[in-house]
């Protein structure tokens, strides 16, 4: 089989505007171009991509299936072109992160936005992942620097500490649980819930648990911040957990008994000496921001 990517951009082109001459200009082909293309392309592949019908063009099912994997070719070049325009402006190291939902949204945003103010030539591609998961991957060299909420140091990582928060249910004021000091997460399982959207690690991580506990959560309503859970909480749609150091003014807390509530934060990398200088200064300042904040704590 023979094909480049002007004849994907081709299929792509008929497939959006259902004609071939309209195809073959929107990509600056002749249309006999276009044509010879077409058919060249669908003698290589053995099966025809395009069926005729009164407006004009048509997928077929193969047509269907070549279009769904131009379109992810046309994706990651795209994101090719992302990841390496920095470099033409002077970016020369890039540092890979994945990190939990309580460190992405409590923790990384000032940590990481000092780091970057006084490194402009390096770049952090950072992505939130559920820790079991962020182990995994750093441990397998898929990812230079992790933040997990581990308990204990993962084996095989150099682990440091970096931030101790706890899990909360939050709840508004005048709920009935408001009263409570602490409460054993089985207990709350039939509250109504406002949740972080599904595929968030938090959302994984309290689907997870509850499901250890032969239950499931009556989910009212998903969002996609800690302040919106917030939010959606003190105007009374239901209850929340989120991190001690996520809740809003207004709210009530109330202290979760399970033993998984802490969420002592680490930072985790295979190996200090395998670390590149852009990751190895990163994980530095992160070691150092953690540091000061776990002594004024204390």
């Amino acid at each position: 089989m023979h094909y480049d990517l002007p004849d994907l951009r081709l299929v792509a082109a008929i497939a959006d505007s259902g004609s071939l001459s309209r195809a073959a200009e929107r990509i600056h082909l002749a249309p006999s171009s276009a044509s010879h293309r077409l058919t060249q392309l669908e003698a290589s592949l053995g099966v025809a991509l395009f069926v005729r019908h009164a407006r004009g063009l048509r997928p077929t099912h193969a047509g269907e299936s070549l279009l769904r994997h131009a379109r992810q070719v046309f994706a990651q070049l795209e994101q090719m072109h992302a990841d390496l325009a920095p470099y033409a402006s002077g970016v020369n190291s890039q540092v890979t992160v994945f990190a939990n939902t309580n460190a992405i949204n409590c923790f990384l945003p000032e940590d990481l936005g000092d780091f970057l103010r006084e490194h402009p030539h390096i770049r952090v591609s950072l992505e939130e992942q559920p820790s079991p998961t962020i182990i995994q991957a750093v441990a397998a060299g898929q990812v230079e620097i992790g933040v997990v909420a581990a308990a204990g140091s993962p084996a095989g990582l150099e682990t440091e500490a970096y931030r101790n928060d706890r899990l909360v249910l939050v709840v508004p004021a005048g709920h009935a649980l408001a009263a409570r000091q602490q409460v054993a997460f089985a207990e709350v399982l039939g509250q109504p819930f406002v949740c972080l959207h599904a595929g968030s690690a938090i959302h994984t991580f309290m689907m997870n648990a509850a499901a250890q506990l032969g239950g499931s959560l009556d989910v009212r309503i998903q969002v996609r911040s800690f302040n919106a859970v917030c939010r959606m909480v003190a105007a009374g749609v239901g209850i929340g957990m989120v991190p001690r150091s996520a809740v809003g003014e207004g709210l009530e807390t109330v202290a979760i008994s399970d033993a998984w509530a802490p969420r002592d934060l680490q930072l985790c990398v295979r190996a200090r000496a395998l670390l590149s200088p852009a990751a190895d200064a990163l994980f530095e300042h992160l070691a150092e921001k953690g540091g000061a904040a776990l002594t004024t704590a204390a």
